[in-house]
């Protein structure tokens, strides 16, 4: 309770109605697989574009040297042809790969991720300094009274300049405008005038790195371990080097101690497709910031659609499906291994799923590759992703992301007709399709769920926009009062936001009580929830289905009829 104490009017506010709710992103893909570049570990990187992941993790792969584990580049590529705006990517490079290096004196740099890449970066050391100042009056034995002592840090190199000759030395102190060398300056090193012929100052350099068109500079480093400046806290921000120094205890310039003015980094390698194993796209949970391959993503709530482009390994599949299920807010789209096109072989490899948080969809696709400069086959994951997301923002989740059709493909590895499909389309194998004067389409619209109830995409997909919704935008109910009052607000809350999902065409029915319901009462929780801290609402909501199967009845009108 607010306190009065003095006579007055008082005016507060206070809530007392639902709060907000906006849906949750729905098109967020998360993609896993080889690239040239760019981190192996820690939070997966957004993209926003093709060119922003040509930036971040370089461009296309080498179908001699990484054969199917090549295609995330084209993944991602074809993911925003078809639509798609922002993408997380995980990069993973095989046990072999190697990360560049090139080291001058004490100073050694080490690309950030192993690669080739690493061997184009450059590094050029400059002579600078952060601080000059004139020397006022010899107070002491190598002691120094200066204009302004600002700059001057103990463990600096100094460099006295007189009629063009230099002196070097380092601080042992600086206090009020007296700095303390380890030696005195020889000669006489005042200069009282107003433009000073005799300058001291401190030595650093500028440390350039260039990666292509990358290049980046941290200005004034300084190998005196205590600084501000050191050239490794300095460098820490790098995207393209990592820094490591050993501290100088000669008083000398420090170009003068590392002897180069310019480092090549070489010995950078991509590995071999020989040296990566199942276990490399699993991951590894290594703790927060260390996490590998598919584990990356449990650091990440933003992605909604997974996919490891290509990779068909059924432990690989099997941990991504069992990630989605575990975290129950994404959906998996699996491809099926490029030789499989027989439907015995498809069901084969079918027959290992079952979950409602994962589709399946055959075949590959026929694409340009800017690479090769011919068409190629790629898995259809990224192109579908693509599709998913325009299907969201055009029509939204409740729409089945079927008979779409799929822009940057020019045909399809095996062409399937009406009664493949009719084998393969109950089990759960979603077919894509050309067809004549409509194009390459998506056909097919179902999980790999054996359960009937989830049998569709868009039915999952349209309880995980509804799951995450609600929680994301209640969380202003933890540890408020639990009783009638919190109920009804948290009733209003979700009431609102069904409603315009309703009205959206997302739900079943011709008003918003047969769409959905909402029960949070009494008849929910027990005495012993409320004790325990326990809220509960219960909703039901009607989802709208496919109309998978459109069927027109004809007969022959008579006249007698």
């Amino acid at each position: 309770m607010a306190e009065y104490l003095s006579p007055g009017v008082y005016v507060e506010e206070f809530d007392s109605g639902g709060q907000p709710l906006a849906g949750v992103s729905t098109s967020t893909a998360g993609f896993i697989g080889l690239a040239q570049r760019g981190p192996t570990e820690g939070l997966p990187v957004l993209v926003t574009s093709m060119n922003d992941f040509k930036r971040n993790f370089g461009s296309y792969l080498s179908e001699n040297q990484f054969g199917s584990y090549r295609y995330l580049a084209y993944a991602v590529e074809h993911y925003f042809v078809n639509g798609g705006s922002r993408a997380y990517i995980m990069r993973v490079a095989p046990n072999d790969a190697k990360p560049a290096s090139g080291s001058a004196g004490t100073l050694t740099l080490t690309a950030r991720n192993p690669g080739a890449w690493g061997n184009a970066v450059q590094a050029v050391l400059e002579p600078s300094s952060k601080a000059k100042t004139q020397i006022y009056e010899v107070v002491g034995d190598a002691k120094y009274r200066v204009k302004n002592g600002a700059g001057f840090n103990a463990g600096d190199v100094v460099a006295f300049e007189a009629s063009g000759e230099k002196q070097y030395g380092k601080v042992i102190s600086s206090r009020d405008n007296v700095i303390e060398l380890e030696a005195a300056l020889e000669g006489d090193v005042v200069d009282g005038g107003l433009l000073p012929a005799k300058v001291l100052s401190t030595c650093e350099f500028t440390l350039t790195v260039a990666y292509g068109d990358e290049v980046e500079q941290f200005e004034k480093c300084s190998l005196n371990i205590a600084a501000a400046n050191y050239v490794e806290k300095a460098a820490a921000r790098s995207n393209l080097v990592a820094v490591t120094a050993a501290p100088s205890d000669a008083a000398v310039h420090p170009l003068e101690t590392l002897g180069a003015s310019t480092i090549s980094l070489s010995g950078g390698s991509d590995g071999s497709a020989g040296a990566l194993s199942a276990a490399d796209f699993m991951g590894e949970d290594n703790g927060p910031g260390k996490r590998t391959g598919i584990q990356a993503f449990i650091d990440n709530d933003q992605a909604s659609l997974m996919a490891v482009p290509g990779v068909t390994e059924p432990a690989v599949q099997l941990a991504l499906v069992a990630h989605c299920e575990n975290l129950g807010s994404r959906f998996a789209i699996l491809d099926i291994p490029r030789e499989k096109t027989k439907v015995p072989d498809v069901l084969t490899h079918r027959d290992i799923f079952d979950s409602s948080y994962a589709a399946m969809y055959n075949p590959w696709l026929q694409v340009f590759d800017p690479l090769e400069k011919r068409n190629i086959f790629i898995p259809p994951s990224g192109s579908i992703a693509g599709v998913y997301a325009r299907s969201d923002s055009t029509r939204g989740v409740e729409k089945a992301p079927a008979n779409e059709v799929i822009r940057g493909c020019t045909g399809l590895e095996v062409q399937y007709n009406k009664g493949e499909q009719d084998i393969l389309n109950p089990k759960g194998v979603n077919l894509i399709r050309s067809f004549s004067g409509q194009g390459i389409r998506v056909w097919g619209a179902r999980t790999t769920s054996s359960n009937a109830l989830w049998k569709y995409i868009n039915i999952r997909r349209l309880f995980i926009f509804l799951e995450e919704s609600i929680k994301a935008g209640t969380n202003w109910v933890v540890f408020e009062p639990n009783d009638e009052r919190l109920w009804a607000r948290v009733h209003r809350t979700i009431d609102a936001f069904l409603t315009r999902v309703w009205r959206g065409g997302a739900l079943m029915g011709s008003s918003p009580g047969e769409a959905f319901y909402i029960d949070i009462s009494r008849n929910t929780m027990t005495q012993d929830d409320i004790d325990n801290g326990r809220l509960i609402c219960v909703i039901g909501v009607a989802p709208v289905k496919p109309a998978e199967f459109v069927i027109f009845r004809i007969t022959q009108k008579t006249n007698e009829q």
